[in-house]
């Protein structure tokens, strides 16, 4: 057996993947797994034991599709569910399944704040995709693989942080996805531990304005490092603060307890830390904290803005900071 999965982007979402391609290898031990991504996504799967083969999408789809076509696939598992994904699937000519995106139900939610999603992590909806193959979730959570050749040296992390720390996942591909400086500030000013800031290079500016507060108690580790050794650095962390982005799903990744804030977008759409079985209202995550402001007109995108349609940006201005300050330390507490 040949199968095919497919989700072009982006780091979240293809983390977010990895118990259905683990759980179809569980189901269907010999059979040849592939993976079609977009290249600059490459290093999250190239060492997944779950994955034989991964197919890379630079610029060209066409010439994409004529190298998996040589590859004569038995089934397609699509993951992204959009217009390039239904061409590959057209083009290749074979047994397919896609997940629900629900794109009515986001509508709904965005524009006329009526919720009408399940409640249950996209995860699970994932899982919908592999059903007619007998594939279930075991409920072990995500995956994200280190290679030992990248492992970080003590050298990468300042020695006033051996000891522990909170990683606050700074950045977010928009802006309305991201808790303004002044936030950040306000709560690492509480926060009684070493910090570090995870983000990429284009978050190190960004970085340096919050660590200037404190150049000993924050490290500003933004641009520093690649993204496995990000995931490192998530996994060595006690607690982690975090915008609803792609490390954060990292995290859950490594069973760590997520504090996350929510701006235009909102848990409700099914992007919530995830670590195997919870959902928003029955099965409660434990080590998870959802922070949101319920102002009349969150949330107000599925993706997000370069800024706040309103002009106010108060669903991430609005949160409360001295009760995010009391949860670190109530989880940095329970991590001991």
């Amino acid at each position: 057996m040949k199968i095919l999965f497919i989700r072009f982007s982006s780091i979240g979402d293809i983390v977010l993947t990895t118990p259905v391609v683990r759980c179809t290898r569980q189901k269907y031990p010999d059979a040849e797994i592939h993976y079609c991504t977009k290249i600059q996504y490459s290093s999250l799967l190239t060492h997944n034991p779950n994955i034989n083969k991964v197919h890379y999408l630079y610029d060209d789809l066409d010439a994409l599709i004529d190298l998996l076509k040589a590859e004569k696939y038995d089934y397609i598992i699509d993951l992204h569910h959009n217009i390039r994904t239904l061409k590959v699937k057209r083009s290749l000519k074979t047994q397919h399944y896609s997940f629900p995106k629900l794109n009515l139900q986001k509508w709904l939610l965005t524009n006329f704040k009526v919720d009408m999603m399940p409640d249950k992590s996209i995860v699970e909806r994932y899982f919908e995709a592999v059903k007619p193959l007998n594939v279930q979730n075991d409920t072990r959570g995500l995956d994200f693989f280190i290679p030992e050749g990248s492992k970080l040296r003590s050298s990468d992390v300042p020695m006033s942080h051996w000891n522990g720390f909170v990683g606050c996942v700074i950045g977010g591909s928009y802006e309305t996805k991201k808790l303004p400086i002044e936030q950040w500030k306000k709560l690492i000013a509480q926060i009684p531990y070493p910090v570090m800031l995870l983000g990429g290079p284009e978050d190190q500016g960004m970085g340096w304005h919050i660590a200037d507060d404190d150049r000993v108690k924050i490290y500003n580790s933004c641009g520093k490092f690649s993204l496995v050794e990000s995931g490192e650095l998530v996994s060595l962390a006690k607690v982690i603060v975090s915008n609803d982005t792609g490390l954060m799903h990292v995290a859950t990744a490594f069973q760590k307890p997520v504090i996350s804030f929510w701006g235009n977008t909102s848990p409700e759409m099914g992007m919530f830390p995830y670590y195997g079985s919870n959902n928003l209202k029955e099965r409660i995550a434990p080590q998870s904290v959802i922070m949101e402001n319920a102002v009349r007109c969150h949330p107000c995108s599925k993706i997000g803005y370069k800024r706040c349609p309103k002009g106010h940006f108060d669903c991430m201005k609005g949160l409360d900071m001295d009760k995010a300050a009391a949860e670190v330390v109530r989880l940095w507490n329970k991590s001991k």
